[in-house]
């Protein structure tokens, strides 16, 4: 299991990942638009531009993920941030840990298949911090958490 911070900005996400790469010395890995999404239709022409998921490793293989949030969503009360977490091949063991973080919690996405092919599920927990919990293979049984 790792956790990797999660920065949600509002417009300026491919601005501020070169800006992270260039001061990190990193490269950005990943850049996903809203264009081609299936978000895409939920959103204004001029936000289809913007990034839906990227991700930046800078050196030692520390990564961090970013996103533009779509326009109207608030940070859900956690500062713009949500620690995310990577299950390589246990979807059982990423459902565990959503539905213990969950408790006391709320449940912004429930732990179910995406369209990416990967069980995923967003939480803010009673702490206040949000989560996101993503796992690639298992048997999880999709939205049962």
């Amino acid at each position: 299991m790792q956790m990797e911070p999660y920065l949600f900005f509002d417009g300026c996400c491919e601005e501020a990942l070169a800006f992270y790469a260039h001061s990190l010395g990193g490269e950005v890995l990943a850049m996903q638009r809203y264009a081609g999404s299936p978000l895409e239709e939920q959103l204004p022409a001029q936000w289809h531009a913007k990034i839906m998921h990227a991700t930046l490793e800078a050196p030692g293989g520390h990564r961090l993920m970013a996103c533009d949030r779509m326009p109207g969503q608030a940070s859900g009360g956690h500062g713009g941030f949500a620690l995310s977490i990577h299950c390589p091949s246990d979807a059982e063991h990423g459902e565990r840990i959503f539905r213990s973080l969950s408790e006391g919690g709320t449940v912004t996405m429930p732990f179910t298949v995406t369209f990416w092919g990967a069980h995923f599920g967003t939480l803010v927990d009673r702490f206040g911090v949000g989560w996101m919990i993503n796992c690639e293979g298992g048997h999880a049984s999709p939205g049962s958490a």
